[in-house]
């Protein structure tokens, strides 16, 4: 009888430890004290979109008790509260819409909305470049100010990246030639620029994500700013391609340890990431000693159409910071002297002589300034600083030496040498350079938004 016993109580034992091993169905608990109104948002959107409260349910932000209404609830007067929504709580079909956990709500969370518990992080977004790319486009970009491409061409283009200018229809619900918008640099109905979810894509909002290369290449890529092709090819890339399964990507903000959680920088490793003495910056302006973008490289604060609030000297130093926790401080020195060389060699061998040729042109009524884009003399200089000279200077900015030769310098020396031809012809000639037409695709909207253009 006594080994009988024995026996069951061994069995029984060992069935409850092989019960505590037996996976549970993963559900997510509402936390109690959550209002009735974010009870509802919750389950109806784990019914109507369960990719979204998927997201949302293994996000920081469900993890810190933070629910839709936290992001999404508006004021009543708000320009972007949604009137479809408020439809919701009509329906008969789901015991969520009914009008006891009716709230206004808007599609669109800014920039101002994240500050609530981000304002450092926004403070220093709003007086970056991110968060002015709409703006610098309309101040410098022919493409807008002339109306040379159409408005579909923009909406699908340009403003996928550089943002658009939010507005409500005549029916009070945001224009659809405005949103669905997540440009970096979008200007929002409540006056504040930019969308978080450009890099942080909702409702995750992961930090991992914004970490990797990839989040920066959606934009930074192409003919005229490849960086993100640039860093694949670069040394920095490589690491990644190699180790990157390994980097901690989920450290916490402010903690993430280059040699500790990661091998081989990313770009926001580089450019907002803490390392070593310098801070964690949600500014990509700070860090930067050139404005390789612009025609005529600058320095930028000397950037004319907005002006960087910065010194090169103290933010080429905190880039310096940043290269030495893996670099020796020789080998940091070095390859700044060397982008110095290309910026220099770019600036005065390339750019200085068409640029001077091209104004002769113009003063002698040989080119049309009405569209900058229809001249062959036009085209090839537009060509030479924005494509050509900007992957020279941006590959030897980045280590990239295919981009900064082969993509860069190389197709420089024959940009330039067919414009010289052409312009010297039309000079010799006195006869102004062939105009193309018709010039198609024209007739976007040449009217200056209502915005902020500093």
């Amino acid at each position: 009888m006594m080994l009988a016993v024995s026996a069951l109580a061994v069995a029984s034992a060992a069935v409850a430890a092989t019960a505590e091993n037996i996976p549970k169905k993963k559900e997510f608990r509402i936390e109690r004290g959550m209002s009735k109104q974010a009870m509802a948002c919750i389950q109806c959107h784990k019914q109507e979109s369960p990719g979204l409260f998927a997201d949302w349910a293994a996000s920081r932000h469900a993890a810190a008790n933070i629910t839709c209404i936290d992001c999404h609830q508006a004021d009543p007067h708000d320009k972007d509260v949604s009137k479809k929504h408020f439809k919701q709580y009509e329906r008969s079909d789901n015991k969520w819409g009914v009008s006891e956990y009716k709230i206004p709500v808007a599609a669109v969370v800014t920039p101002k909305d994240c500050s609530r518990c981000h304002p450092d992080e926004v403070k220093q977004y709003s007086r970056s470049k991110h968060a002015k790319t709409n703006i610098i486009v309309w101040k410098i970009d022919f493409w807008m100010q002339k109306g040379l491409n159409t408005d579909t061409e923009r909406a699908t283009g340009c403003y996928a990246c550089h943002g658009s200018v939010l507005s409500v229809d005549e029916n009070g619900e945001l224009d659809k030639q405005t949103w669905p918008n997540v440009g970096v640099g979008r200007v929002n109905l409540d006056g504040s620029l930019g969308s978080c979810s450009s890099c942080h894509t909702r409702h995750r909002f992961s930090v991992m994500e914004a970490r990797k290369p990839e989040a920066c290449g959606q934009c930074h890529l192409g003919p005229d700013h490849p960086q993100i092709e640039i860093y694949n090819e670069s040394k920095h890339g490589a690491i990644y391609d190699a180790f990157g399964d390994e980097y901690n990507w989920n450290a916490a903000p402010g903690t993430w340890t280059p040699g500790v959680d990661y091998r081989g920088p990313t770009c926001a490793s580089c450019h907002m990431s803490g390392s070593g003495t310098v801070m964690t910056s949600h500014d990509v302006t700070e860090r930067l000693s050139w404005e390789t973008q612009a025609p005529l490289t600058v320095r930028p604060e000397n950037f004319k159409p907005l002006p960087a609030q910065t010194n090169w000297k103290t933010e080429r130093d905190k880039m310096k910071e940043v290269c030495k926790q893996c670099h020796g401080q020789t080998w940091v020195d070095d390859h700044y002297v060397k982008l110095d060389a290309a910026v220099e060699t770019y600036n005065e061998t390339y750019y200085k002589p068409v640029k001077a040729k091209l104004d002769e042109m113009y003063e002698k009524g040989l080119l049309d300034k009405s569209n900058p884009f229809d001249q062959v003399p036009e085209i090839e200089y537009y060509f030479l600083w924005h494509h050509e000279g900007r992957r020279a200077r941006m590959g030897a900015a980045m280590m990239a030496p295919d981009y900064a030769w082969w993509h860069g310098f190389f197709e420089c020396k024959h940009r330039f040498m067919v414009f010289m031809k052409e312009a010297d012809e039309i000079l010799a000639s006195g006869k102004p350079a062939h105009k193309y037409e018709p010039f198609p695709g024209t007739g976007g909207d040449t009217k200056r938004p209502n915005m902020p253009m500093n």
